[in-house]
């Protein structure tokens, strides 16, 4: 058994190739399915199953598109409610793909349906014997998330979560490698996730805390405890993923006339600027935002989470930023978005107004903030009770464009951990016609550049 990893850490997601040499079986696929196709032309393999570990809540599938473009078996648990054909499997079915045996273990918790695949290989040799597809089950150092589906089933989900990792050890080997969909950065984990690249079965049974507690209800309370924000635009992928979202559009679009951005920028459109964060507050177009693309930014979680869905959205910046921007945003159902092509905002739209704001560093919040003005963080509510600058505001990113009237009209200094989501927030608050300095600083040097912090009492 081959196991190639489709590595997706804009939504901190892995998909699955797996595969005897000849015929493969994918796991977990995202929509932009020619990743998984490139691996199974590099493995020189036919692709005969498509399989869903659960409806996802984070991303939209490209299950069905690739199952129907390689005639495919696709296999979706029979009690979903799905609008499509599928092959329906029931927990504890067994099915093979070439020498494997797969075998369907019901495992709810992150979701009342969802599945995790035992996938085991008789004729190893020294290679991979056994491998556990949890999805978004037993996570590396965790478990997925329990609160997606209803707030009143929750806490039942947590108890279900709490059993289905312990049916999935009893059913593997110790030596089993474990493969989870989830908990590499996704909102979908919770918990005290581990950045380990690789573990085993045996590894998590001696220290993931969902199997290491012996009393269930203190787990669920620890989990129950530990539920923070996800984004607002979870709520649509698994309605769109029973449906059968249909293939993805990643060619660039032509240029925007510089007349047309200028109407969408006059008349409130979202614009969005895709270059570093220091470049558009020294210089940017009057009515764009700023949404920083970049290797290991959390671009597509807070674009989706920030803007409103299903809004006109157009992207200015260079060819490889726009490129990878609408391939990372079609995997969460922002289609076809337009485009601008260039680094000049002045050239893309010369009738437009240049404008910037200040940017600084926690030396410049020390020597210059006046009195009356407002320091925002914009950390999410957790971050911001665990340490914040003394006197600070908190109004999460996520939430800024629906409490924009709660702020004052005085001088708004705005951080976050790294800057990324500040230079977000300056934008939009700049946008709306606030005096803004960005604080483009690591909260953890705060400290050492003289800036007082201080926490939230404990509950």
């Amino acid at each position: 058994m081959e196991v190639v990893v489709v590595e997706t850490t804009q939504l901190g997601d892995r998909s699955y190739l797996v595969h005897d040499g000849t015929v493969a079986l994918v796991i977990d696929p995202q929509r932009d399915t020619d990743r998984v196709e490139t691996a199974a032309r590099n493995a020189g393999v036919t692709i005969t199953h498509v399989a869903e570990t659960h409806l996802h809540n984070d991303y939209l599938t490209g299950g069905l598109i690739l199952a129907l473009e390689h005639g495919a078996r696709y296999l979706v648990n029979a009690a979903d409610n799905v609008a499509f054909e599928r092959e329906p499997v029931v927990p504890g079915n067994t099915f093979k793909v070439g020498s494997l045996t797969v075998k369907a273990i019901a495992t709810p918790g992150h979701t009342h349906t969802h599945l995790a695949y035992l996938v085991s290989d008789p004729d190893a040799g020294t290679g991979v014997r056994q491998a556990v597809f949890s999805g978004g089950s037993l996570l590396y150092g965790s478990v997925g998330r329990t609160d997606l589906i209803a707030e009143e089933d929750t806490a039942g989900l947590a108890h279900a979560q709490y059993a289905s990792v312990r049916r999935l050890v009893a059913e593997a080997a110790p030596d089993a490698i474990l493969y989870p969909t989830h908990g590499f950065g996704s909102f979908c984990s919770i918990g005290p996730a581990s950045r380990i690249p690789s573990s085993t079965i045996g590894e998590q049974t001696a220290t993931n805390h969902a199997l290491t507690d012996p009393d269930e209800d203190h787990f669920v309370r620890h989990l129950l405890a530990n539920i923070t924000a996800y984004p607002s635009y979870y709520a649509h992928m698994s309605p769109l993923n029973a449906v059968g979202p249909g293939t993805a559009m990643l060619d660039v679009p032509e240029s925007v006339e510089s007349a047309e951005l200028e109407r969408r920028l006059e008349n409130g459109e979202w614009v969005v600027d895709l270059r570093n964060r220091v470049a558009f507050a020294a210089n940017h177009l009057r009515g764009s935002v700023a949404f920083e693309y970049g290797t290991g930014s959390s671009f597509t979680s807070y674009l989706g989470w920030v803007l409103p869905w299903k809004q006109p959205l157009t992207l200015l910046g260079a060819h490889d930023d726009v490129e990878k921007a609408i391939r990372d945003l079609a995997r969460i159902g922002f289609d076809s978005p337009d485009a601008s092509v260039g680094e000049d905002p002045g050239a893309l739209a010369p009738g437009a107004s240049l404008v910037q704001y200040p940017i600084t560093g926690w030396a410049g919040l020390v020597r210059d903030r006046a009195a009356g003005e407002t320091v925002l963080d914009v950390r999410r509510a957790e971050e911001f009770a665990a340490s914040h600058v003394s006197g600070a505001a908190n109004v999460p990113l996520h939430e800024l464009l629906l409490r924009l009237d709660e702020l004052p009209e005085a001088r708004i200094w705005v951080h976050c951990t790294s800057g990324y989501r500040a230079s977000v927030a300056a934008s939009l608050l700049h946008r709306a016609g606030r005096d803004v300095v960005l604080i483009d600083a690591l909260f953890r040097e705060a400290a050492d550049a003289g800036v007082e912090l201080t926490s939230a009492a404990p509950a």
